[in-house]
Order: C-alpha cells, then structure tokens, then sequence
C-alpha cells in the first residue's frame, strides 16, 4: 500500500518562509508528476506546483518567483520552498503523486500566514 506523508506546515507572519516535505512510502515500483495543491476556506482546490519525472516544473501565476518545488528521487520526496508567503495562501496544502498506475493524495498540512 502506498501512502503520501506531508509535514512542515504550520504559521507564519506574512513575508515569512515555510517548507513542506511530502514523502511517498510503500510498494513503488515508479514515480511520475509530483505536485502541491491547495484548498482555502470556501474556494476549492487548485494546483500550485508541479514537478515532472526530468524535473521540469509548473507554477501558477500567484506563486511564480516565490515558491519553488523540488523533488528528491532517492528520497521519493517532493519539496516545496513558500518565499515571502502572503495572507492569500493560507490554506491547507495537499500532496499529490502519480503512483505505480494510481494518483495518491496525502492528508493535508494547514499553512497559516497571518500577523
């Protein structure tokens, strides 16, 4: 069974830092496209970042030179770095992988930018 764990949420006052890890443990024969979405109170949820297996990234226009999302093979974790984090992100932020033949999600970590 595979499971995705994310840790490193939390608070933070605005222009501060976060970084979240998301590790995918279990049977892993392969891992494709890695990414974060996010969920804020009433809106639904959107993608933030994706990494693909070469390593090529996607960013939505809100977090672009701000955010940076990385992946570690080895470690079949993906990383993303939150520079100058806003009001506007707080959410809860998902891990997303693509999995063997399935997409898996993990459960969610809260980031709360607030002063």
């Amino acid at each position: 069974q595979v499971q995705l764990v994310e840790s490193g949420g939390g608070l933070v006052q605005p222009g501060g830092s976060l970084r979240l890890s998301c590790e995918a443990s279990g049977s892993i024969f392969s891992i494709g496209d890695m990414g974060w979405y996010r969920q804020a109170p009433g809106k639904q949820r959107e993608l933030v970042a994706r990494i693909s297996r070469d390593g090529s990234t996607t960013y939505i226009d809100s977090t672009k030179g701000r955010f940076t999302i990385s992946r570690d093979a080895a470690k079949n974790t993906v990383y993303l770095q939150m520079n100058s984090l806003e009001p506007e992100d707080t959410a809860v932020y998902y891990c997303n992988a693509r999995i063997n033949v399935r997409t898996y999600w993990g459960q969610g970590t809260q980031v709360t930018v607030s002063s």
